[in-house]
């Protein structure tokens, strides 16, 4: 079965002081997610979808596409690239984008932007994470199982295994009951203490090391995309007028959907550590685990034999 990784890489990441999707930090300047589209291609994943502002397009076929375009799969044959932009051109004509809205509307919105793209079973990811070889491998065994509607995936973590020091972080809070989702709550302030204590900011509440998190590492049947279409129109119907800095986040569409009984949610674990780059202060920390984890062997001195 063919299956495809969809890349959101179009945030401005503001937190982190500059367009981080497209900082060299591999021991050859490899970018992030490089790392990701080596590990889903050795899981098996042959399509590479790209979801970019379009003034990125020129830079991101320089760092990425390019040498994707020169690889080839263990059979000889092409990886299938392509770019989706996620902009306002793409937003429905009854809604009319505040002038001073700047951020793109989120993560629904980002993966709809790739609907005319995407034809087949597919994970989607953050341009700045790293998942961890085993997770791709997981999700596509997953994703060659799954019903062709009104069936999802998502790789879980330990949230004290993806807490940062440095600053808060916004992580989706799940309860996972017999294997699956039963729900899942964007927490957006998320500080880790010195003294290793989690706390949501917002609500006042410690919550517990081994509470399993969202990523946004999911896997979807193409038949989601009509749902994205449906929530996204909702949510920017809802809109007060003037609303410029409301998102419509994948976890929380996944939450109203598993309420409406509309999807159901196989959640799978991996073997490995996700780290990210939230703030600049984590490069030096990102940069370090992926030189060594290209010392063990995990990775080739060069992800493409260039």
């Amino acid at each position: 079965m063919k299956t495809a990784l969809v890349i959101m890489a179009a945030g401005l990441g503001s937190r982190y002081g500059g367009d981080k999707q497209v900082d060299g930090i591999g021991p050859h300047h490899e970018i992030l997610m490089e790392y990701s589209i080596y590990d889903a291609i050795r899981a098996g994943f042959r399509k590479v979808v790209f979801i970019i502002k379009p003034e990125m397009e020129t830079l991101m076929r320089r760092l990425c596409g390019e040498a994707l375009e020169r690889f080839r799969l263990p059979d000889g044959e092409a990886v299938e690239i392509a770019y989706a932009f996620q902009d306002f051109s793409s937003v429905p004509s009854f809604y009319a984008v505040p002038p001073e809205r700047v951020k793109p509307f989120g993560t629904v919105h980002a993966l709809l932007c790739a609907r005319d793209a995407v034809q087949e079973p597919f994970c989607v990811i953050n341009a700045d994470d790293y998942y961890g070889v085993d997770a791709y491998r997981v999700l596509r065994q997953t994703l060659e199982t799954l019903p062709q509607a009104g069936r999802a995936a998502m790789v879980g973590y330990i949230l004290q295994r993806t807490a940062t020091l440095n600053g808060t972080v916004s992580r989706g809070v799940c309860t996972v009951r017999d294997g699956e989702l039963a729900s899942i709550t964007e927490r957006l302030k998320i500080r880790l203490a010195p003294d290793g204590t989690l706390r949501d900011l917002d609500s006042g509440v410690d919550l517990a090391p081994d509470t399993v998190v969202s990523m946004n590492f999911w896997g979807f049947m193409p038949s989601i995309f009509s749902e994205l279409e449906r929530y996204f129109e909702d949510f920017l119907r809802a809109l007060p007028v003037g609303e410029a800095k409301a998102e419509c986040l994948l976890p929380n569409m996944v939450g109203d959907l598993m309420g409406e009984g509309r999807l159901r949610v196989e959640v799978l674990r991996s073997l490995d550590q996700w780290f990210g780059m939230t703030y600049h202060e984590d490069r030096s920390v990102v940069a370090e685990k992926l030189a060594q984890l290209h010392r063990e062997g995990v990775y080739p001195d060069s992800l493409w034999g260039a």
